[in-house]
């Protein structure tokens, strides 16, 4: 059994698809599990892509995989502003809030808020072609997987 870390991954089990034809996928926290498998150093952002590594899948995955978790999952995106005037993506379906890629931040993921962060624009964040193209292929990795 896989032991999770992710902020939030005792509820995220609570988090089941908006839609029938996601039901492969199961709850969020499956997701994460299928993710794993998925996410890589072409997935992760520009910047931190020399320091991303198997140890460490989740670095750089925020917000193209909140946003995918939005499409299946439903719920909103919010954003931790972070040294640097970036911000770290997390998700919030029916008031349960979870962040598929916390572990990225080790220990200092236990001092993140959560609570009271703004809203976070797929327009905004896919404004960067490099980042939506980043989100196309994860997306085209789910959908793969779910029509095989």
């Amino acid at each position: 059994m896989n032991e999770y870390n992710f902020v939030g991954a005792d509820k995220a089990e609570l988090v089941k698809p908006v839609d029938a034809r996601y039901s492969k996928l199961g709850t969020a926290k499956n997701f994460y599990d299928y993710l794993l498998g998925v996410w890589c150093a072409q997935t992760c952002a520009p910047r931190m892509r020399e320091n991303w590594s198997l140890e460490n899948p989740t670095l750089g995955q925020c917000s193209i995989t909140a946003f995918l978790v939005q499409d299946i999952y439903g719920g909103d995106v919010y954003g931790v502003l972070r040294p640097g005037g970036n911000y770290h993506c997390y998700n919030v379906v029916d008031g349960i809030t979870f962040d598929l890629t916390s572990e990225q931040f080790g220990e200092e993921a236990k001092l993140l808020s959560y609570e009271n962060n703004p809203l976070q624009s797929r327009e905004v964040h896919f404004a960067k072609e490099e980042k939506y193209q980043r989100y196309l292929y994860l997306k085209e990795k789910v959908e793969e997987y779910i029509n095989a």
